[in-house]
């Protein structure tokens, strides 16, 4: 399929409001998107759980962004594994469903690294995605988002309807959702060093034994990348977006005190769960196939993040 001029779409974003989606909106204008012809509805406003709302807002599309998601740390996860699973899985379902009967042009629907099955060998490469079952804290939330792969491949197969998947690595950046009892792992410890250091607290409680690894991507990367297999991949097969690093948790936490400034005692409550064991991802097939790699060093995006967050409080 020929790559996509954006500047002749009418283009839906769903969370297009949000941290990742408003930076991907950002893109879609620096491509050649036109204000108008980009769609972004409020979750408050529509609902994408009930059908007709799926149905009325696809009506007229050329490109669908699906990045609205009901998400969360391991906390958020073990509390509410019901409705993440539900929200997750009916707004993706209907979506998709809805803009095949509207013929919509083209639909990118954005997974999570959640899916992937709990032990995976590093680096995580496309065709490990269905070896096994994913971690269990947030197994609802990530076959929910799966289930948009398969709903993808199907619909490509039956009606020639043109879907990609796309599965970005853990995001952080200026924007983030910081609010602790649903923020994952990044704004939650910027967060805490914060607090600390404003109150005078020489200590901080940090969840797991500090020994699990995970990738980050710095969210304008991740956007980037979302636009750029939106213009210019149109294959079946499901694409890692990552920054090909692998950082501890214990080595993250200490770089996030020593970029705040906290020179208190670190506490390690190990009765908590440290979530998947290891997260690193091959990327070579989004280069590959539509010329996207990070540029974002992580220090220098830790640092980014941190400002922003101090400015905003």
């Amino acid at each position: 399929m020929s790559k996509i001029h954006f500047e002749d779409n009418i283009i839906l974003v769903t969370g297009g409001a949000g941290f990742l989606g408003s930076n991907v909106v950002k893109h879609l204008l620096a491509s050649g998107a036109k204000q108008e012809n980009i769609i972004i509805p409020r979750s408050r406003d529509i609902d994408l759980r009930v059908w007709e709302n799926c149905l009325s807002i696809t009506k007229g599309v050329d490109l669908i962004i699906h990045l609205a998601a009901s998400v969360g740390g391991i906390g958020y996860n073990m509390h509410n594994p019901g409705s993440l699973f539900y929200d997750n899985a009916i707004m993706g379902i209907q979506l998709m469903e809805a803009a095949r009967q509207n013929n919509v042009g083209k639909f990118v629907a954005v997974g999570t690294i959640c899916a992937y099955p709990k032990f995976t060998p590093i680096p995580f490469r496309e065709e490990e995605l269905w070896n096994g079952y994913p971690e269990e804290t947030n197994a609802p939330y990530g076959l929910a988002k799966k289930m948009m792969l398969v709903q993808a491949q199907a619909y490509r197969q039956q009606y020639g309807f043109n879907a990609i998947y796309l599965l970005p690595v853990n995001l952080y950046g200026p924007g983030d959702n910081f609010n602790p009892d649903s923020s994952h792992v990044i704004p939650a410890l910027i967060k805490k060093f914060i607090d600390a250091k404003e109150s005078g607290s020489d200590r901080v409680e940090v969840w797991g034994t500090g020994a699990a690894s995970r990738e980050f991507l710095y969210v304008d990367d991740a956007a980037r990348g979302i636009v750029r297999a939106a213009e210019s991949y149109d294959k079946p097969d499901p694409v890692n977006l990552g920054s090909c690093m692998e950082i501890t948790i214990k080595e993250l936490v200490d770089l996030i005190a020593e970029l705040t400034g906290f020179e208190g005692e670190i506490m390690w409550d190990t009765s908590k769960p440290d979530g998947q064991p290891r997260r690193m991802l091959d990327v070579s097939a989004a280069e590959r196939e539509f010329g996207f790699r990070a540029t974002v060093e992580f220090r220098e995006g830790l640092k980014k993040t941190i400002e922003w967050y101090v400015t905003q409080k």
